[in-house]
């Protein structure tokens, strides 16, 4: 079931991008940071919402976040969607998608707007992006480190 989360559900979110495998440290404890925000501001003033996908027994099994871009008119990012490694290919990353963007919508979005990295290890990330309807918008070269491409994902809502 897909709701907006609870205050404990944090450690669980913390798990499953620790343990998803392509995030970094610092990547881990950036989606800390906006979680904290998230708890201490709520999603108005800190620009953060977040959803979860849950099973009958209250496990999170997937999380996603997004707000608002600045300086834009209803275009939106996703800044994070991650599922539990144990579970990936069950449909949990397409429920949260499909339920980011309903609520993007709601919240008078147009646009939603998605970076990844274009490092092999993030190929199923985009060709999960490019089978849920989003189209490649762009590519900078090097844009994360050497080597490491950003690579721009933009769908129309």
């Amino acid at each position: 079931m897909i709701t907006p989360p609870i205050a404990t559900d944090g450690a669980q979110i913390h798990a499953i991008t620790a343990n998803a495998g392509v995030f970094s440290a610092e990547e881990v404890e950036c989606v800390d940071e906006l979680w904290e925000e998230y708890q201490t501001r709520g999603p108005d003033r800190s620009g953060y919402y977040w959803l979860v996908d849950r099973d009958e027994g209250g496990r999170v099994l997937g999380y996603s976040c997004y707000g608002p871009r600045s300086l834009t008119s209803g275009t939106y990012d996703l800044y994070w969607i991650a599922v539990d490694s144990t579970i990936h290919r069950g449909g949990v990353g397409r429920r949260l998608l499909a339920a980011t963007e309903e609520a993007v919508r709601k919240l008078g979005g147009r646009l939603l707007f998605v970076e990844t990295s274009g490092l092999p290890k993030y190929e199923p990330t985009r060709q999960f992006y490019l089978g849920t309807g989003y189209t490649w918008e762009a590519t900078i070269k090097d844009f994360y480190a050497e080597g490491d491409d950003l690579v721009i994902f933009t769908k129309h809502l």
